[in-house]
């Protein structure tokens, strides 16, 4: 009874299938209704004890826009230094699309967070993976409308956090590029780039144990 149409059912996969990581951006706007579901889509995410951690600024202003991707560039080189043998490798990859998606948010922790102890006392990090749902369900949403995102998680965080005038306690955990996208990647970009495979599924599965597989002995 509680169960979605095979059609609904079919959707659901699909989004959760077809979802990228995108880099590669239009530069159309996106149009305010849409950005306003995609945040009411984020804002239905679970969180521990309710405390719906996550916080979204939005970057309208131009300058503030370029500072940001500077700050990710300067990330980028400092990553692409301690890569070793993939330097060269690692800086043909494009990491972000901050300068042509036609929005950018950040994703951040609110402040205050010792505040709530529900569900955090021995897990505090609770917080961060209540922040990713919400993230997740944008990026969701967002396939589903046909807009590309990207998790952008090369910068600074005490230094963004500062360029926002984030309070104290406040953390920025992601910048979010989201825009119209000429086509969706057939599959994961770094894969398509040679970076990296995907493990399956099985491989992630353990049954009882930690590294017990179900084929094995």
């Amino acid at each position: 009874m509680n169960r979605f149409t095979d059609q609904e059912l079919a959707a659901v996969y699909r989004v959760m299938r077809e979802r990228r990581d995108m880099r590669h951006f239009l530069p159309d706007r996106v149009e305010p209704e849409v950005l306003q579901r995609l945040l009411g889509a984020a804002h239905l995410a679970p969180s521990v004890g309710l405390m719906q951690p996550w916080r979204f600024v939005r970057i309208t202003d131009t300058a503030l826009r370029g500072r940001i991707h500077r700050l990710v560039d300067a990330e980028r080189l400092a990553t692409a230094q301690v890569m070793g043998q993939r330097e060269a490798s690692f800086m043909q990859l494009k990491v972000e699309g901050i300068e042509q998606c036609g929005e950018l948010l950040v994703a951040a922790l609110m402040d205050k967070r010792e505040e709530h102890i529900f569900g955090r006392r021995t897990l505090p990090e609770m917080d961060l993976a209540s922040v990713s749902c919400a993230i997740q369900n944008l990026w969701l949403a967002a396939r589903a409308e046909g807009l590309g995102m990207g998790w952008v998680s090369m910068f600074d965080p005490l230094a963004l956090a500062k360029l926002l005038a984030m309070p104290t306690g406040a953390k920025p955990v992601a910048i979010l590029c989201l825009g119209h996208v000429k086509e969706f990647y057939p599959a994961p970009m770094l894969e398509l780039e040679g970076w990296t495979k995907g493990a399956p599924a099985n491989k992630t599965l353990f049954h009882n144990f930690w590294g017990i597989h179900e084929s094995t002995p």
